[in-house]
Order: C-alpha cells, then structure tokens, then sequence
C-alpha cells in the first residue's frame, strides 16, 4: 500500500513542478494559454499528497483511498501537466478518469468502517 514515502515523493514533486511551471516552463505555458492547467495539476497533486500522507497516519488505512490518491495523481495532474505542456488537447479527455480516482479515494475513507477494538 502507498504510504508516507509514496506521500512524500507525490508532494515533493508537486513543489518543484509548481516552481518548475513558474519559472522553467513559463514561456511554453504562456505560449500555450496553459498557466491556469499547470497550477491546477499542481495543486491537486499537493491536495491528495496530503491526503495520502494523512491516511497512512490513521490508526487504520483505506488501501482503496491510498491506491485511488496515487492513481489520481498520476492521470489527473499527469495528463494537465501534458496538456500544459504539449497543448494536445485530447489529454484532457483523461483527466476526468483521474478526478473519478479521487473521488473514489475519497468515497473510500467516507464509508470505511472504523477499526474494532482487539
């Protein structure tokens, strides 16, 4: 299961793309009309890093909402980070698939049952 490593590295990345998307990659997302996408990607991926992190904190961790996070992360602000990019706008035709992993992950840590008590 994704934990605090997976975390840490989904949020660490998250940091240097949104530096990255302010400064190495300002004149091709200037270019492709794409600031507003990269910020997007960006802070999705730190918002559901968090979430990761804060799950493998809880005394009993959704394997379902770990995996739907790391899945998310990687269709959701991997392909708006494409789509920043490269402007190929098909990409965005994936995101949906991602922002439904959140969703799922979320879903997950609102109807898993608390642990029993040994």
């Amino acid at each position: 299961m994704p934990g605090q490593r997976t975390a840490a590295v989904i949020l660490g990345l998250a940091v240097a793309l949104g530096a990255m998307g302010a400064h190495a990659f300002e004149k091709i997302l200037e270019a492709n009309d794409r600031i507003d996408v990269w910020e997007t990607a960006a802070l999705y991926q730190l918002m559901h890093g968090l979430a990761l992190w804060l799950n493998h904190q809880s005394v009993n961790p959704s394997r379902v909402a770990a995996w739907s996070f790391v899945i998310g992360v990687i269709i959701f602000s991997g392909s708006l980070y494409l789509l920043a990019l490269t402007n190929i706008r098909w990409l965005g035709a994936i995101t949906p698939i991602g922002g439904t992993a959140f969703l799922v992950g979320w879903g997950a840590l609102i109807f898993k049952r608390p642990k029993k008590d040994a």
